[in-house]
């Protein structure tokens, strides 16, 4: 698994090879919570020691640098935006060429013990979502596995991710400590 995986992981979410991306990436019209920025740490699939360092890099556009400790001078770096609706915050970022392009969203999660998770959609209830026409979109494949593009505009994708009816369409895809100062 590359580390841009994790990051992706930040929508940025691939487990399984499976994607869900959206024609439209979230509006830089919102300011991340402050806590959201800085050093994160978490150990990939193979126990390897990541970091994922945040910050900002413009008016309300965030920049997420990932890395194996063991190989820091090898790091991916991806660009993305954030939103919050009601309860719930989002996370935007352009997904690579190779895998589609477009944007993806995941949610994240500040806990009180200080951890960052992150949670991808679950390709199977967004393809649900698609068959009750909750939501517009196509599958495409990948050589990591298929995926869905959603077409719908944010209103309604918001509108079908903020319901909390739809609770379970989020999967935990990581977890972050913050790194020690």
């Amino acid at each position: 698994m590359k580390a841009w995986r994790i990051v992706i992981a930040l929508s940025f979410l691939l487990l399984s090879g499976c994607l869900v991306s959206f024609k439209e990436p979230l509006p830089a019209d919102q300011a991340a919570p402050a806590a959201l920025l800085g050093k994160w740490t978490s150990k990939n699939a193979w126990g390897e020691p990541l970091t994922l360092q945040l910050s900002r890099v413009g008016n309300n556009r965030y920049k997420a640098v990932t890395s194996v400790k063991a190989r820091p001078q090898q790091h991916d770096t991806y660009e993305f935006t954030v939103s919050r609706h009601g309860s719930r915050w989002y996370l935007s970022a352009a997904v690579p060429q190779a895998l589609g392009g477009h944007f993806t969203i995941a949610g994240f999660e500040l806990t009180d013990e200080h951890e960052l998770v992150l949670y991808q959609l679950d390709l199977e209830q967004i393809n649900q979502a698609r068959g009750q026409n909750a939501l517009h979109g196509e599958p495409f494949d990948t050589k990591d596995g298929e995926g869905v593009l959603i077409d719908s505009a944010l209103p309604q994708v918001f509108a079908y991710l903020d319901d909390p009816a739809n609770s379970d369409v989020f999967v935990e895809a990581a977890r972050f400590q913050r790194a020690g100062k």
